[in-house]
């Protein structure tokens, strides 16, 4: 019982680090010095006259980790509730792959995959990964949003070819040269001086063409893409602090466990 008692306490210990700052901003740190290193690496020259140091640090980042996503699983209570985060997984990953490559001569697997160690900086930032958790629960919700846009799109494809087909026969010649059109002036990248003015010298009414396709296609659309993402956002924040609640919860059930355990040994001697 004795033992069981000092490797729950050691566990505890192993929890409270994870949760000081101190910790978050030394794997931070490691995380952007493995960045630095990676670029470096692209240069040939540098490379090639440091191959060796560049080995032996990338070597020892490695195992720090290593040791980090130990930490992380020792410290989480009970243990399987590691691998319920794909964040987690995704760091397991990394650091089984970064293990499994590390003695083999597919240098460029090894390359790649310590380019991927950046970005477990979004497993460390809580922010950065209550976005990119936004994000993703935001491509299910995007359906109805992407049928009505695809209707505009087509609807001013249509019109547009009828209309400028014979004005501007490089970009209404055909519907599908008019989706491409409209896909340039919905990003806004020289759709007035490039697209628009060329055709309002021929067609001085087509500005209402263009005008309402961008604040419809633009300012509406868009508009519901970010409030979809903001609305995410916030389901994603109220979520992980239903988990550090939880996950101060089950730190308070083991240790009152331990407690127990300490006190039944006591009542026995």
């Amino acid at each position: 019982m004795s033992e069981i008692s000092t490797f729950t306490r050691f566990r505890q210990r192993l929890a409270v680090i994870l949760n000081q700052p101190v910790f978050t901003a030394i794997v931070t740190t490691l995380i952007l010095f493995n960045a630095l290193l990676v670029g470096l690496e692209t240069s040939e020259a540098l490379y090639n006259r440091y191959e060796n140091t560049f080995s032996v640090l990338n070597y020892v980042l490695l195992w720090l980790f290593t040791i980090e996503v130990i930490i992380r699983f020792l410290g989480v209570f009970p243990s399987y509730n590691f691998f319920r985060s794909p964040w987690n997984w995704f760091d397991f990953f990394i650091v089984a792959a970064g293990h499994i490559f590390a003695g083999s001569a597919f240098i460029t697997v090894l390359r790649v995959l310590r380019v991927l160690r950046v970005l477990r900086a979004i497993t460390v930032v809580p922010s950065l990964r209550r976005l990119v958790d936004a994000l993703l629960r935001t491509i299910p919700s995007l359906g109805n949003i992407m049928i009505l846009m695809s209707i505009i799109f087509y609807v001013y494809a249509v019109i547009g070819t009828m209309l400028y087909r014979d004005t501007a026969p490089a970009y209404f010649g055909d519907i599908f040269q008019s989706l491409l059109t409209l896909f340039q002036v919905v990003t806004l990248e020289s759709w007035a001086s490039a697209v628009m003015r060329p055709i309002a010298e021929t067609n001085p009414l087509s500005w209402i063409y263009f005008v309402s396709f961008v604040l419809v296609g633009t300012f509406v659309v868009f508009n519901l893409f970010v409030g979809v993402i903001v609305s995410n956002v916030e389901k994603a924040e109220a979520e992980e602090s239903e988990d550090k609640l939880k996950k101060q919860l089950d730190h308070m059930e083991s240790e009152l466990y331990d407690i127990k355990q300490l006190l039944k040994e006591k009542h026995k001697d």
